[in-house]
């Protein structure tokens, strides 16, 4: 599986990745899966992978010998579907050639075109939700016996915190697990709350349990996934919204996002701990205040803010102004010197105007992320925005746009990682250095790729690396020793 670097931060899209599993388990049939999209699609994958090992399914990362090809996809932005059509095409030629091979569409762009993806694409067999894999089982059996299948019904609970992930192509440092799932926020833009639905936690002991388990194993760094992880609330089960309908006791008991972070923390000293992604207006001091108590909660908050005009905000449906994102950074300036920050922003939203753009790059200027992933508008069907908004930015436009703010984020980049020249930053080493088989890459507590000479030292190792050079996303060093805090 392929995580997507913070160096690549002028893409404009995140791409696909195959999953493989070694064939350890006496399964005759072969499962291919990509994955597209966010970590969160990629942890679903693990899911469905789990799943369908127990239905006699090895993976393989070999197209051509796949009994069953699944396609785990994104909607976030008309480039990510575009890039599944097109992997479909490629799909539809190997099908010509193994026609017993079945094709099925997973996660947000099936739940969001549900059905009438078979009518769209006549490759395609199955269409699955991302809340329905359990079922995966019965819409098997289904296109075997030559019918289509379809499951896009939506859960009012956490769907998958009784199946253990397969972690599929992993390093064997570091791993995702899922806290929630679906948003209640309804950003003008997104397709999130339409495609997975309303906010449900998941039972904090099964995280427990989960982490536990990675540490057994050997896993030095887990990440806590979420649409919008601050919103983590537990009081038994069931959606967020219907919290105020809990009994006193539910209350009295339950679990928000910082008591989870310390949980999580305490259960695991010496593991890494970090989490994504945030929502300014749902971050809370207590989720600031807990990652400066405990040392190994990752000093590192991926912060969207998609805008930095208030009027755009507003037409967005962020729940938060201008002067309220520069009173969180200064609180988490405050309270975590050393913390990285990084973004998500849009360029050319609907009415966007020059003195809008101008706000984004002041907001940039103040914040000075450490990264970010930013993107032209692209309408999704179905979003408020596209329903009522006119996509009145001409293309050249949003492109210098986008332009500019990546230029800007990239002299930013450059500045914090000028920050760290001559400290000494405890890495952990997570593979080779992509560029030289003669060095590791890890990443620091702040999130930032640290690139060293391998000498004696092996993956998995937390290590003290001096910082010698830098480029705009990466750290240049040498290992001084192992580190004394592990």
């Amino acid at each position: 599986m392929k995580n997507h670097s913070v160096e690549k931060i002028i893409e404009e899209d995140r791409q696909g990745a195959t999953l493989t599993l070694d064939a350890n388990i006496s399964n005759s049939r072969k499962l291919y899966i990509e994955s597209y999209g966010c970590q969160m699609n990629f942890s679903d994958s693990e899911i469905v992978a789990s799943i369908l090992a127990k239905e006699g399914f090895n993976t393989t990362n070999e197209l051509t010998e796949a009994d069953l090809v699944l396609v785990n996809t994104c909607s976030i932005r008309e480039k990510a579907e575009q890039t599944v059509r097109k992997r479909l095409e490629k799909f539809n030629a190997v099908k010509k050639v193994n026609p017993g091979m079945k094709v099925g569409v997973l996660g947000c762009m099936a739940e969001r075109l549900k059905s009438k993806f078979l009518e769209e694409e006549k490759i395609v067999d199955m269409v699955v939700g991302p809340d329905a894999y359990k079922d995966l089982p019965n819409l098997i059996q289904e296109i075997d016996e030559g019918r289509n299948a379809v499951n896009v019904i939506l859960s009012k609970d956490e769907t998958y915190g009784d199946v253990a992930p397969v972690r599929l192509n992993s390093n064997g440092v570091t791993a995702f697990v899922s806290i929630t799932r679906g948003c209640d926020n309804m950003c003008t833009f997104c397709v999130v709350p339409f495609t997975r639905g309303r906010e449900r936690s998941r039972d904090p002991r099964s995280i427990i349990d989960e982490v536990n388990d990675l540490w057994e194993k050997g896993f030095k760094e887990i990440t806590l996934l979420g649409q919008n992880v601050d919103s983590y609330l537990w009081y038994g089960g069931g959606l967020k919204k219907d919290y105020e309908k809990a009994t006193e006791m539910q209350r009295a008991t339950s679990v928000n996002f910082a008591k989870l972070l310390e949980l999580v923390a305490l259960a695991q000293p010496k593991m890494r701990i970090r989490f994504s992604t945030s929502n300014p207006q749902d971050m809370t001091l207590d989720v600031i205040e807990t990652m400066a108590k405990y040392p190994n909660i990752c000093n590192y908050i991926h912060l969207p803010v998609q805008s930095g005009s208030n009027r755009i905000l507003k037409a967005m449906n962020r729940l938060h102004t201008r002067e309220e994102y520069f009173e969180l950074i200064d609180n988490i300036r405050r309270i975590i010197p050393d913390c990285a920050i990084s973004q998500d922003m849009i360029a050319g939203f609907p009415t966007e105007n020059e003195e809008d753009h101008q706000d984004t790059l002041s907001l940039m200027e103040y914040v000075k992320y450490d990264f970010g992933f930013m993107f032209a508008y692209s309408e999704r069907p179905g979003t408020l925005a596209a329903r009522k908004m006119e996509d009145d930015i001409p293309e050249e436009t949003k492109k210098r746009r986008l332009r500019e703010i990546i230029d800007l984020q990239q002299k930013h980049g450059l500045f914090r990682t000028q920050q760290h020249l001559g400290k000494v930053e405890e890495v952990l080493i997570e593979g080779p250095s992509k560029k030289s088989n003669a060095h590791w890459m890890g990443r620091n507590s702040q999130n930032t790729v640290v690139v060293f000479p391998k000498e004696n030292y092996a993956i998995g190792d937390f290590v003290n690396v001096r910082i010698n050079d830098c480029t705009s996303a990466t750290l240049l060093g040498e290992a001084v020793g192992l580190s004394d805090a592990r």
